[in-house]
């Protein structure tokens, strides 16, 4: 039994979320589709959260009450949140690459690296998922934002920014921070 003090809350998931002009939302069961002009994305959600639809808002609230609800009831919230905002506007994600020599073109549905190694590196596309690159610039768009930054990290995690010269492909707003080399070390001494 739950007394008064120790009702669980959550400050992200008692927050409604409004929906945009042209997004839809249905419940099937422990399904949750979300259809806006950019696509359709669904998710299976937790049986201890209860989803409301009223008007143009939807409401999220524990069903039973664990001691894990309330991360599951944040988390849900956040998590349905991402798909009406992706259906609506879509994610984006930008890489830049630095480095001579490096660079990366767009082959079919492969993005082709060459970033300084002996072969050339081909990263498939997922199917929702556009990727654009021009001169040293890759873009990663999409309207999951999950598959998205996963997407765009496994396109970085190919040569990671290295901390002497900062060659490597990073994010657009990255700071690297820069260390100094041997001859900057025996200088100081």
């Amino acid at each position: 039994m739950v007394t008064q003090e120790t009702k669980i809350m959550s400050r992200i998931g008692k927050k409604p979320i409004e929906l945009p002009e042209g997004v839809e939302v249905r419940v099937e069961g422990r399904k949750v589709i979300v259809k806006g002009p950019k696509g359709e994305l669904s998710r299976e959600i937790r049986p201890e959260i209860k989803i409301e639809l009223k008007e143009r808002e939807i409401l999220i609230s524990p069903k039973i009450e664990t001691r894990k609800t309330k991360a599951f009831w944040g988390l849900t919230r956040a998590l349905i949140n991402n798909m009406v905002k992706g259906v609506a506007e879509g994610y984006e994600k930008k890489l830049e690459i630095h480095g001579l020599g490096y660079k990366a073109d767009i082959e079919g549905d492969e993005l082709v690296l060459k970033v300084g190694f002996t072969h050339l590196v081909k990263i498939k596309t997922p199917e929702s998922i556009k990727i654009t690159a021009e001169k040293n610039l890759i873009t990663v768009s999409g309207i999951d934002k999950e598959l998205v930054g996963q997407t765009a990290a496994r396109i970085r995690k190919v040569r990671p920014p290295e901390p002497y010269k900062g060659k490597g492909i990073r994010y657009v707003d990255e700071i690297v921070r820069r260390k100094a080399g041997k001859k900057a070390a025996t200088a100081g001494e």
